[in-house]
């Protein structure tokens, strides 16, 4: 995006459940008593990353991402908020690894060149919970209610897309090209 359009990407903070326990829930508990496929679903979805070239894996479980995302919220403040935030997808997504363990988070955040020992130290204080709060607030003063959701100027598009959707979605709010 940034390459082909005068765009600052800024990732917020999203609550996708947020009541779910450090150790994870397995997808049939996640969505118990709600009428949903949960094979059908994984099906659709691995359909929708491969078309999109995304690395999505054999998911069981979610966790808990409250501290990804406080932790997320540091990288960024240190120029590694892209970075960080591709690999706790990859993380996530194509290897299953339970995203709400610290542990697994400091090594992640180690992988993208961040000091561990000051990602644990991050962790612990809790000094990013307010800005994760106020993106909370602000999802749902917007009205979003899934992710991605790309916002412009509060104009929302809702859902992984692929590019040439987020292209025209930028060119309709009015967003410059780039001079190529």
């Amino acid at each position: 995006m940034r390459k082909n359009f005068e765009v600052e990407i800024q990732w917020k903070a999203f609550p996708l459940h947020p009541e779910t326990p450090e150790e994870g829930l397995t997808l049939e508990e996640l969505f118990a008593g709600r009428n949903i496929d949960i094979p059908q679903a994984m099906a659709r979805l691995k359909r929708v990353a491969k078309e999109l070239g995304l690395p999505l894996g054999e998911r069981k479980k979610t966790y808990n991402i409250r501290f990804a995302q406080e932790l997320g919220k540091w990288a960024e403040e240190r120029g590694k908020g892209d970075e960080f935030h591709s690999a706790v997808f990859r993380a996530y997504f194509a290897e299953g690894r339970n995203i709400g363990q610290r542990g697994v988070l400091t090594d992640l955040a180690g992988s993208v060149g961040l000091i561990q020992e000051a990602a644990k130290e991050v962790l612990e204080s809790r000094n990013f919970r307010a800005a994760v709060d106020e993106d909370w607030r602000l999802s749902r003063e917007r009205g979003i209610t899934a992710v991605p959701t790309f916002d412009v100027d509060r104009n929302l598009l809702v859902g992984a897309q692929p590019y040439q959707t987020i292209e025209s979605f930028l060119r309709n709010c009015g967003v410059r090209e780039s001079a190529k």
